[in-house]
């Protein structure tokens, strides 16, 4: 068990921003093999994201939401305030995890969190995220570099669900979107981040947390 994982709760952020900080990140660590793992706690002003595998096709009507292709796994997304964005810095290798035992791990927390608010939610072995009753409430993109992850977990808490129409979500046309608001009622987005927390903490094998300050640059 490692001994601790640093969280910063970073707010509202550019994703452009906290993109380059998380490439710097995982690049200077190489200098430091003791580097901690870190976890940022975000939320995004309203963007989609094209990962290495995004097709033009499934940008369906973007309108005036602006586009960024990105370096992480997987397809097309959309995010916006009100959901709770996970970026995972962690030395997988230090970890001793391969890539689908870090997947597994990243989608039983948001599993379990859901759980915790009376949703019941599954992973799907074909297409990586967490689903309820067959609508997709959460989405996975990592990047792997020098043996380090860095970007992460997406879960929709309470937001504006209409700009997944704009695109065939995950590359998947027709794909149902979902929310926790939309399951468990009124909900507090900082409680969920707390329980994020605790699951992630619990799932990766780490002793304990602790709060960074600070900002990113």
């Amino acid at each position: 068990m490692l001994q601790a994982l640093g969280i910063r709760e970073l707010g509202l952020l550019d994703y452009e921003r906290s993109w380059l900080a998380m490439q710097r990140f995982t690049d200077e660590r190489k200098l430091d093999p003791d580097t901690p793992d870190e976890v940022w706690l975000v939320q995004h002003p309203p963007v989609f994201t094209q990962g290495q595998a995004g097709k033009a096709e499934h940008l369906l009507l973007p309108g005036d939401i602006p586009v960024i292709k990105s370096d992480r796994g997987g397809q097309v997304t959309y995010h916006g305030p009100g959901q709770l964005v996970a970026y995972l810095m962690l030395d997988v290798r230090r970890l001793g995890y391969g890539v689908r035992e870090l997947v597994t791990r990243m989608e039983q927390c948001l599993i379990d969190l859901l759980a915790s608010y009376g949703v019941s939610a599954a992973a799907k072995a074909d297409a990586p995220g967490v689903y309820v009753d067959g609508a997709k409430i959460a989405s996975l993109g990592l990047r792997i570099r020098n043996g380090c992850s860095f970007h992460g977990l997406a879960l929709n808490v309470d937001m504006d669900l209409e700009p997944f129409r704009r695109i065939n979500p995950c590359g998947y046309a027709g794909l149902a979107m979902t929310q926790l608001r939309d399951h468990a009622g009124p909900i507090e987005f900082a409680e969920v981040g707390a329980r994020l927390r605790a699951q992630l903490v619990k799932h990766l094998d780490y002793a304990e947390q602790t709060t960074l300050t600070g900002g990113i640059d």
